[in-house]
This record gives structure tokens, C-alpha cells and sequence, in this order.
């Protein structure tokens, strides 16, 4: 018999008999819980309805809220995509998978390139998922488990595919990370067919994930399945239908449009209203797959044995590509150091919850799914691997975990704005160390959720103490720093950022203006959404 405490080696080090042995032991096991995990992409912390959102409508979503719990202080393990999805599916955090920016950003001397003129040279990142990471499918797998993949995946070129980590099935994953052919068929994805064109990118994500379950309940399998349905909404470039637009620009109308929306943090212009109609309708195609899923899981009585888990990989783009979202009282969005670029919606229905419709405002992060899978479905953990996880399963159940540090490194330039920092949240306080100047800000988060003003000269002495912690995990996990550009010039990194400040901030207020005005249109046919033929 497998014992709960065993620890497995890595998967390098699994013999061929023994996977053999482990899976045809389990198949003889009672009945596992089925898992689906809904990702979506760059979806910010209070974008949907049931965290407080007035103007987007997610109705579906919303409903994982109210039979399961809601949790508050969740956070993905960077403020860009491809680090925190490596971080989900290996339970450890960025600098020890190394993958530390999105894949195919430029580093080393090839940044200078991008013409930023920034002080620093970011260092360079893995650029794929370590083969040698034992992801958290391949283990499901050695239980019998079924894997399928559905959509974005951006964590490597071809040979580094969901199907090269663990999944039996992949329908739309690949290198890219952003929908190549936009959000309607045709869709320029090399592992994804086109259907019809004007087909719905979201949905057809939604029906394919369907599709494999239904597959699963015909077959009447004992095996359980794990599902990831991994949206390429809400990343840009945001696209919509004319209906959808249509409905959000009259509602934002009766809502009130302000004369101005935006506002300069720093370096970039930032969003402070919720009132963008294609982003709202590209929300509400996500939401409608979510609906149709949750539909299915219901009628086939799926929902009595499956944990279905919807968060995000990062924050809200509320400055940068698509100028998206507001994320207010949360400070900054994607690719910036402060909660809105890395505090996350997180929504965890599962059979049995004691407490469902519940908040929970215990501190949690991307590297905590993969031993809060393995505990819900009662197979051993494997604390080598997901080494900076811990199972959340005691808070779902009204328990307690015990207290801990949470950590993050992002050693490079955001696209929106953001600055090379590392950041630690022990409690309620927060330490952002720059590495440009190393220099500290200290903040309280019960206090000052907005992270408006920084306490350093009110509290030297849990500043010291933070650093201190923040210096010695960046050891422990042998974090890649930036190095100073020698050929660095002030005065064209000032220039860069005069246009951020002015140009960009005119170009924002603009479009915003445009896209809310009765009667726009992208294009024709509305990003080729009105050529589907029934």
C-alpha cells in the first residue's frame, strides 16, 4: 500500500516499472474527484461582479462564489503571465523555475534594443518549462488521472507544449501568448482548427472542454479527470461583438461617463474607471463559456465529485497594451510592483464545502494549488516539488494554515510601467525593494490597501526586519538581479518617459472617448464576429 507521507523522487528519477505499478494500484482505488481548473488571463483583481465590480456582468463566475468560497488576499507569483503559470503548475516559485518574465521579452543587452533606455539591463530567464519539473498533470497522471488542456499556454516553443507536460489533450495551446487571429475564427493557432468563421474564441474553449468531459461520462471511465481551461481572455488585443459593445456603452452611459479617465503613477498613464464596452464585452464572452461548462458539470452530476478552481495569472491591464480595466482601490495592474499587478480574484467551489458563499482573507498564492489539488484528492504530496506551496484545503474548511511569508521577484521592466523590484508580505505589511536604487517602501495593507503612502520613518525597525527576510530568500532561491547599462543616458530615459506622460496619456483619453462614442466601429464586421454563417 502507497503511503500518504511517501515522498517521490523527481520525475528524472521515476523508473518506468514504477509509474507501471502506481497507476495500475490506483486504478484499483475507490473513485478520485475530478479537478477543473479555469485560468483566465490578465483578468484584475475586481473585474468580476462578485468582487464588486458595478459595471462588468459575470454571472456565471459569480456563481463559484456563491457555493463556494471567495478568497480576498490571493496573489499570482508575478505580474506577468508565463512566470506565475509555470508557478501553478510546479508549486514553486519564479526564481527557482527560472522562467522570471514572459517569454520572448528581451533581456540581457538585446533589452537595449526596445529603445527604453532604461537604467538597469534585465537578466535573462529559462525561456520554457523545465523538462525536468515534475508539472502537477504528469503526477495526476501517475494516479490515473485524465489531463486536458484548452488554451493559452505560452511556456515554450514547439517541443514544450501542453502535451510535452503531462496532458493527454491539447486544444489551442502553444507558444503564443496573446490570440494570434483575435477572439473570432479564423484563429491562427497551429493547435486549434477553425470550425466557422466568427466562431467565438472563449466559447469554443468552453465547448472543447465540455466535449473532453462528456467523452470521459459516455465512456463511464473510473479514471477522474483533471481539466485546465486556460482562457486567452482577457489579454489584448480586447475584442468584442457589436451587441456586447453596444449594451456596455449604454450602460456605462446611464452609469455616467467622466470627462477623464486616466491618470499618470509614476511612469504611465493608469485607468481609474471601469467604463471600457469592449473589455466589459470580452469579460462577458469568458463568462458565458464559464456558464455553459458549469452547465454541463451539472447536468451530468459531475458537480457532487469535482473541484473547480477560477483565478487568474496576473493583475488587470490598467496601464500599458490595452489600457483595459480600473482596478481601484488597488494601486497599478499588470506588470507593476503593487497589489493591482499581482492580487488575483480567486474562486474555489468543491464538493462538501461547509461554508458556501464564504469570504476568506488568509493570504494565498499560485504555488499553493498543486499541493491543495493533491490533498483534496487525497493522493501523497510531494513537498521536493511543490516546495513554496502549501494546501489551502484547512481554509476551505474553515481552518486554519499556519502563517508564512509570501515572496516575489520580478528583476525586469513591465511593459506597463513597471520597475525591477522584489517584494515580500509578511502579515498585513508589505516591503517593494527597487533594484534600480535599492531602495525600500514599506506599506500596510489593512491600513492602506491603496499603498498611497509608505511608512519607512515611522516603522525602521520592520523595514530592517523584512529586508533581512527578503535578502535571504533571494539566496535560498539564487534570484538573477539586473545589471547597471553602461551605456545608460538619463536624458533619453526622460524623454521616453515625456511621452509616456503626455502623448500616451492624450492617445488613451482619445480611444477611450471614441469607443464610447454611439455609432463606432472597429472595423466592418466587427473583428470578423459578423461573418459567421449559421
Amino acid at each position: 500500500m502507497i503511503m500518504k507521507n511517501f515522498i517521490f523522487p523527481s520525475k528524472s528519477l521515476l523508473p518506468f516499472s514504477f509509474l507501471v505499478f502506481t497507476s495500475n494500484m490506483c486504478a484499483q482505488k475507490q473513485e478520485r474527484p475530478n479537478v477543473i481548473f479555469i485560468l483566465a488571463d490578465d483578468l484584475g483583481w475586481n473585474d468580476l461582479g462578485c468582487m464588486g465590480s458595478r459595471y462588468y456582468e459575470t454571472p456565471n463566475i459569480d456563481r463559484l462564489a456563491k457555493r463556494g468560497v471567495l478568497f480576498t488576499n490571493a496573489y499570482a507569483t508575478c505580474p506577468v503571465s508565463s512566470p506565475s503559470r509555470a508557478s501553478i503548475l510546479t508549486g514553486q516559485y519564479t526564481p527557482r523555475h527560472g522562467i522570471t518574465d514572459w517569454i520572448g521579452e528581451a533581456s540581457g543587452e538585446e533589452w537595449r534594443k526596445l529603445g527604453r533606455h532604461s537604467k538597469l539591463l534585465p537578466p535573462c530567464y529559462v525561456l520554457s518549462l523545465p523538462k525536468e519539473e515534475l508539472t502537477l498533470p504528469e503526477y495526476l497522471k501517475q494516479y490515473g488521472y485524465s489531463t486536458f488542456f484548452a488554451g493559452k499556454w505560452h511556456l515554450g516553443e514547439e517541443g514544450s507544449w501542453p502535451e510535452d507536460h503531462g496532458f493527454d489533450i491539447n486544444k489551442g495551446g502553444w507558444s503564443a501568448g496573446s490570440p494570434k487571429g483575435g477572439y473570432f475564427s479564423p484563429y491562427e493557432n497551429p493547435r486549434l482548427s477553425d470550425l466557422k468563421d466568427g466562431e467565438n474564441l472563449s466559447m469554443r474553449l468552453g465547448i472543447e472542454t465540455v466535449s473532453f468531459i462528456r467523452e470521459q461520462y459516455k465512456k463511464k471511465k473510473k479514471n477522474p479527470f483533471f481539466a485546465y481551461l486556460s482562457f486567452y481572455a482577457v489579454h489584448g488585443p480586447i475584442q468584442t461583438s457589436q451587441e456586447k459593445w453596444s449594451y456596455f456603452r449604454d450602460k456605462a452611459e446611464r452609469m455616467g461617463i467622466k470627462e477623464n479617465a486616466f491618470e499618470v503613477d509614476r511612469t504611465m498613464p493608469v485607468r481609474q474607471t471601469q467604463d471600457n464596452p469592449v473589455y466589459a464585452g470580452l469579460i462577458q464572452q469568458m463568462d458565458d463559456a464559464v456558464g455553459v461548462l458549469l452547465d454541463a458539470i451539472e447536468e451530468m452530476g459531475l458537480d457532487k465529485n469535482t473541484m473547480i478552481i477560477f483565478t487568474s495569472d496576473n493583475g488587470g491591464v490598467t496601464s500599458g497594451d490595452a489600457f483595459s480595466t480600473a482596478l481601484l482601490p488597488l494601486r497599478g495592474g499588470k506588470g507593476r510592483q503593487w497589489e493591482g499587478g499581482i492580487r488575483e480574484p480567486l474562486l474555489i467551489e468543491y464538493p462538501g464545502c461547509k461554508s458556501p458563499g464564504s469570504n476568506c482573507d488568509v493570504p494565498v498564492i499560485g504555488t499553493d494549488f498543486y499541493p491543495t489539488i493533491l490533498d483534496f484528492a487525497a493522493l501523497p504530496l510531494v513537498p521536493q516539488q511543490h516546495m513554496d506551496g502549501v494546501s489551502i484545503m484547512p481554509l476551505l474548511e474553515g481552518k486554519e494554515i499556519a502563517s508564512r511569508s509570501l515572496f516575489w521577484h520580478y528583476p525586469h521592466y513591465g511593459n506597463q510601467g513597471g520597475e525591477p523590484s522584489s517584494i515580500i508580505r509578511k502579515g498585513d505589511w508589505k516591503l517593494i525593494y527597487y533594484l534600480e536604487d535599492q531602495h525600500c517602501e514599506l506599506y500596510n495593507l489593512a491600513t492602506d490597501i491603496s499603498e498611497s503612502e509608505p511608512l519607512n520613518h515611522m516603522y525602521p525597525d520592520k523595514v530592517k526586519e523584512l529586508k533581512t527576510l527578503l535578502d535571504a530568500w533571494l539566496i535560498e532561491v539564487d534570484a538573477k538581479m539586473p545589471v547597471a547599462d553602461p551605456m545608460y543616458n538619463p536624458l533619453e530615459e526622460k524623454q521616453v518617459k515625456i511621452g509616456w506622460k503626455t502623448k500616451m496619456l492624450q492617445q488613451q483619453e482619445t480611444l477611450r472617448k471614441k469607443m464610447l462614442t454611439k455609432g463606432w466601429e472597429p472595423n466592418q464586421d466587427w473583428w470578423g464576429s459578423k461573418v459567421t454563417v449559421d
